[in-house]
């Protein structure tokens, strides 16, 4: 369904979801539940960490949403000597004019791709933390916005820790949901190898725009108006404060992941098509939405270590508090 059909049916922000979904699907087989993840964090102005092993899409997944919404796309790749100024940019001295040019890094983007994240050190990571929370850079004492939709879609291997440095709670805490693709069933690996055309990202190459960007923040603002009810928002301090209180967490979920808890089942909400959010919607998402912002007692780190950890209590955490209705 392209946008101009679209709009000629009068289509509902479901449909349009629906369809963008489908389009990333070409690309990325067998992964339904990665993609609906994708989409919900995009919708819900968030940003994604994907936590998995090489080869299994992540780009691909990536690349496929930003040509979906026809919108602009930049890969960073990730490495020790990667600086600050290659992200967000750098003021050159124009010889002409003697005045200071902004130059923007590859921040500037719509979809960004942050490549194996982890490999990069702490100073160089920091330098995302004012664009994932504000969408917006300062260099030189002067403040840049990004353009919206602006998504950050981060990449680890949790299975190699050699020359990596974890990430902070600060920055685990700017990412609004944080999944695992995982490998493809038997069926799927064998439809990829007999469908897979010989040139490598030639089918990600066909991929056109279904939506516009301007769609994209259009669903954005009605994602917004979903309505959550009071119970829920209690629930949802509940939860919160519940892992607060565990002796198995030296941090819990902050004030931010509550918010990021709410916009991603107002998302989730918005692709089902109901301007309501229901309790399914925010237990569906509570582990990877708030799993990784919690901080296991004595042992904990962002590369897989205490992940399954955090997730286990997260888990036991919603078995004691039950979801109202």
């Amino acid at each position: 369904m392209s946008t101009a059909i679209a709009r000629e049916r009068g289509a509902t922000p479901a449909e349009l979801i629906a369809a963008l979904e489908a389009n990333v699907a070409r690309a990325i087989r067998g992964k339904p539940q990665a993609i609906r993840h994708a989409v919900t964090t995009l919708i819900a102005r968030g940003h994604l960490l994907i936590e998995d092993v090489p080869g299994v899409g992540k780009t691909t997944l990536a690349r496929a949403l930003a040509t979906s919404i026809g919108g602009t796309f930049h890969r960073i790749q990730f490495t020790s000597d990667l600086l600050p100024s290659d992200i967000v940019g750098v003021s050159v001295l124009d010889q002409k004019s003697g005045q200071f040019e902004f130059h923007r890094g590859a921040i500037f983007a719509n979809i960004v791709l942050a490549d194996e994240i982890n490999r990069t050190t702490p100073r160089t990571q920091s330098a995302l933390l004012e664009a994932m929370s504000d969408a917006q850079v300062s260099v030189d004492g002067r403040t840049y916005p990004l353009e919206a939709p602006f998504l950050v879609v981060a990449t680890q291997n949790p299975e190699e820790h050699y020359g990596t440095y974890p990430l902070p709670e600060s920055q685990m805490d700017r990412f609004l949901l944080r999944i695992r693709m995982d490998y493809p069933s038997a069926e799927d690996e064998r439809r990829i190898l007999l469908e897979t055309p010989g040139r490598p990202g030639e089918t990600l190459e066909q991929l056109s725009p279904v939506v516009r960007v301007g769609d994209v923040r259009a669903l954005q603002e009605a994602a917004d108006r979903v309505h959550l009810e009071s119970e829920l928002a209690e629930y949802i301090v509940s939860v919160a404060r519940e892992t607060r209180r565990s002796p198995h967490l030296a941090l819990g979920v902050s004030p931010r992941g509550e918010l990021s808890w709410r916009n991603a089942a107002r998302a989730a909400a918005l692709a089902d098509g109901r301007d309501y959010v229901l309790p399914d919607d925010l237990k569906s998402l509570a582990v990877p939405v708030l799993a990784h912002r919690l901080v296991v007692a004595a042992h904990s780190d962002s590369l897989g270590r205490s992940r399954q950890d955090a997730e286990r209590i997260m888990v036991e955490i919603l078995e004691r508090l039950p979801a109202p209705g």
